[in-house]
């Protein structure tokens, strides 16, 4: 046994656990399939400008250890979260708040915002929701469910909100105050310099193998290793015995252009149905760039099947059902941690991911 832990996967869990158990005078090896660092939190430099090349990741908690123990490896700006949705012609803030009321109905007052809300939803006289067109429409009423709602949902889950499960959108935050920062959060920012840097110096201090398949390697070095840290997909490690978990995948469309602003804004939605991708991303307004080139990435959603490139899972019954199966098969693992949103199929966070990650090395370190 050359090593501690075998570590799979470069991304936040892995990166987190690999320093940890460092600090503790553990060795540890970490391979990523990919030919770099960071997982989906990959930012690579192009025209000066750090691209965010897996989809925008703004790092928010309210946690103060969490926040505290990301800037002990990155310097984090003061960028806030503050998306706009363009439907058709018309150009609205996210999250709803009361700008985007004002200019949906040319109203002023959180009174009359709330009396047209109010009004649009006892009109439907909708019981309990069946689906999540019927959840949306009982939260937010008509207007905000077809322009801010309804096409973007569909793009993201490929289906008719009327097929989707109500569940999906527990709540649809309103806010009756002139506010577009998205996130409650107390801590916000992006790393200066992107978040491979900010993951390189966790691991700095380990082995690390790229372009190196799990699978194959295991095969090879059996004994590589006294534990494996896992955060590859779940259902793949027991190499879908029990059914393969569903996912969504996403497709970038990254060009550089040769302007210094295209949008004027880092995140831009497009809510309607017929615009195939649902944001375009100009990477440059994360750090506050000054470069006279601009670099953007429409992001389309797209069918997932085995073999790709999976991003969010799909979270319905079904997959629910079939994941506690592989939790449990996961649980009775003596010598395996699994960790992440792939090696656990849950949605988390950044923050949620580091904390996990933490949680996990403090019990190996008791």
């Amino acid at each position: 046994m050359r090593y501690d832990y075998l570590i799979v996967g470069s991304g936040l869990f892995g990166a987190v656990f690999a320093h940890e158990m460092t600090k503790q005078g553990k060795k540890c090896l970490i391979i990523d399939k990919r030919s770099h660092i960071g997982g989906n939190i990959y930012t690579e430099e192009v025209e000066g400008i750090q691209v965010h090349c897996y989809g925008a990741h703004i790092f928010h908690t309210s946690n103060k250890k969490i926040w505290d123990y990301v800037c002990r490896f990155a310097e984090f700006n003061n960028y806030i979260n503050s998306p706009v949705a363009v439907y058709k012609d018309e150009l609205y803030n996210l999250p709803f708040n009361m700008n985007t009321f004002s200019k949906m109905w040319g109203i002023r007052t959180p009174k009359e915002a709330k009396e047209i809300i109010q009004k649009q939803i006892e009109s439907l006289d909708i019981g309990e929701p069946a689906n999540l067109e019927e959840q949306a429409l009982k939260l937010v009423g008509r207007d905000v469910y077809e322009k801010l709602v309804k096409g973007y949902t569909e793009k993201q889950w490929g289906r008719d909100c009327k097929e989707l499960p109500a569940f999906i959108i527990r709540r649809l935050p309103l806010r009756f105050v002139y506010d577009n920062n998205y996130f409650n959060d107390r801590y916000q920012g992006i790393p200066i310099g992107g978040y491979t840097r900010l993951i390189g110096e966790l691991i700095k201090d380990c082995d690390v193998l790229l372009d190196t398949d799990y699978f194959e390697f295991r095969k090879e070095n059996p004994d590589i290793a006294k534990k494996t840290v896992y955060t590859g997909m779940l259902d793949r490690f027991y190499d879908y015995r029990l059914g393969v978990l569903d996912y969504r995948a996403v497709r970038f469309e990254t060009e550089v252009l040769e302007e210094e602003n295209y949008q004027g804004n880092a995140v831009v939605n497009y809510t309607e149905r017929e615009v195939p991708y649902t944001r375009i991303i100009e990477h440059k307004h994360f750090e506050f760039g000054k470069q006279s080139k601009t670099v953007i990435s429409r992001e389309y959603p797209v069918d997932w099947k085995k073999g790709d490139e999976p991003y969010y899972p799909v979270n319905n019954a079904q997959n629910e059902e079939l994941a506690q199966q592989y939790r449990a098969l996961a649980a009775r693992e003596e010598n395996v941690i699994f960790g992440g949103r792939l090696g656990t199929y849950h949605y988390y966070d950044m923050d949620k991911v580091i904390e996990t990650a933490l949680e996990a090395a403090e019990k190996e370190g008791k």
